[in-house]
């Protein structure tokens, strides 16, 4: 038998092209901007847009901005002629007033000092496990209190002292320390905090003047309804979502007509009615203050809306891990607090923290009821006889302010959902 060997012709392959680049600064570009004729007709578009409208802002924000100055007179100058600039003189004459609206001067530092507290109170949350330790709380005890003294006294420096050693020193004795350090850290943010930012506010105890909320405004109180909004609204809105979900018909009838409700009205409305309605349903004589009035509708109308974004997580989780629970033997709120809220919360960081942020944004509508917050204050200086003409100023250093808070919202929960994987398959 022969064997018959095939030998094929080999043709080598025709010259090809050069590989395109598609790494680096021209890659980018060739896949991003430049990959098709309409992308490539946008680029230019977005280029002619920004050129036509970019240098212009900074000739007028930046080059022939007055800087330097405490008057108007420094000013007259930039509202004609072709040298127009900003007048960020008026930004900086008026900035007391923008953040602390008509609190007497004396007395901003207990505003001042309320915020710093708060920032030593919420770092340990906010950060990982560094101060979560002894040693690294007891060293961040001790830089809180120096640096609270340096710039505060030695008073307030005491509080903060004492503020920050409480759910340290709780963690430690055997009674209470089953809680563990940062469940204590929750414990004085959202309770023993808000007593002592109250009592700084509002003053008439251990020697501080009183403070009529009247006086409240600006960044102050837009920071103060926004924090008590969120503080108060979250928790609000799990429980009327578990009522939702409630095999008890009277509950679950209650928290839908109640969350039905609230999100069928403006919130203008709700502070409409906070404020003037209210008022005529109690008795004769009963004295409730506006901004608590204000405070209770923000709260209640978007607890109604972090309901049904509570309830959409709710609904994401698996009957497995119910099923689980209950082959454990836990009770409902076990069930719900250690296993089916955790979950559940994790899902939605996202809609949770685009809730607060339209929270922050609406508090402009205190305005209806007559309370000054960063915008109504902004108005309120546009309105000074000696600062007219200059409304481009005030309404950017508005919008930048808004901004940099929502941003930093944003950031937060952008990192939240990448330590806790939110979305990852």
């Amino acid at each position: 038998m022969h064997e018959h060997t095939v030998t094929k012709k080999w043709n080598p392959l025709p010259d090809q092209p050069p590989p395109v680049r598609d790494f680096g600064l021209s890659g980018w570009l060739r896949k991003n901007l430049f990959s098709s004729v309409g992308n490539t007709l946008l680029t230019f578009i977005g280029i002619t847009i920004v050129w036509l409208t970019v240098p212009p802002f900074i000739q007028w924000a930046v080059i022939n901005a007055a800087w330097l100055g405490d008057s108007r007179s420094a000013c007259d100058h930039l509202l004609e002629g072709e040298k127009a600039g900003a007048c960020w003189i008026f930004i900086k004459v008026r900035l007391g007033m923008f953040m602390y609206g008509f609190y007497p001067d004396p007395e901003r530092w207990r505003i001042n000092f309320s915020l710093f507290l708060l920032a030593l109170g919420g770092l340990p949350i906010l950060t990982t496990s560094l101060l979560s330790e002894n040693s690294g709380r007891a060293m961040y005890l001790v830089a809180g209190t120096v640096i609270c003294i340096f710039f505060f006294g030695p008073i307030p420096g005491s509080v903060a002292a004492l503020f920050l050693a409480g759910p340290f020193l709780l963690s430690l004795i055997p009674l209470t320390g089953k809680i563990p350090l940062r469940a204590w850290d929750w414990i004085f943010l959202f309770a023993v905090y808000p007593v002592i930012a109250w009592f700084l506010f509002v003053g008439d105890i251990f020697g501080l003047p009183y403070v009529d909320t009247h006086q409240w405004g600006g960044m102050f109180l837009t920071l103060v309804i926004a924090g008590i909004g969120i503080a108060t609204s979250l928790p609000i809105g799990i429980l009327l979502a578990l009522g939702r979900r409630d095999s008890m018909p009277v509950i679950k009838t209650l928290c839908i007509c109640f969350i039905e409700l609230i999100r069928g009205v403006p919130l203008i409305s709700v502070l409409f009615m906070a404020s003037v309605m209210l008022p005529l349903l109690l008795p004769e004589g009963t004295h409730f203050d506006k901004l608590l009035r204000a405070l209770i509708g923000v709260a209640l109308f978007y607890a109604a809306y972090m309901a049904e974004v509570v309830r959409g997580g709710l609904a994401a989780i698996p009957k497995g891990q119910y099923e689980a629970a209950q082959a454990l033997g836990w009770g409902y709120w076990k069930m719900m607090g250690l296993i089916i809220l955790p979950q559940a919360l994790r899902l939605v960081i996202p809609g949770i923290v685009n809730t607060f942020l339209g929270l922050f944004k609406d508090t402009t509508l205190v305005a209806v009821i007559g309370l000054m917050d960063m915008l109504g204050i902004v108005k309120a200086a546009l309105a000074d006889t000696e600062w007219l003409g200059f409304p481009k100023e005030a309404y950017i250093f508005a919008a930048l302010t808004y901004w940099v808070f929502c941003f930093s919202m944003s950031r937060y929960s952008m990192s939240l959902e990448k330590r806790f994987q939110v979305n990852r398959r």
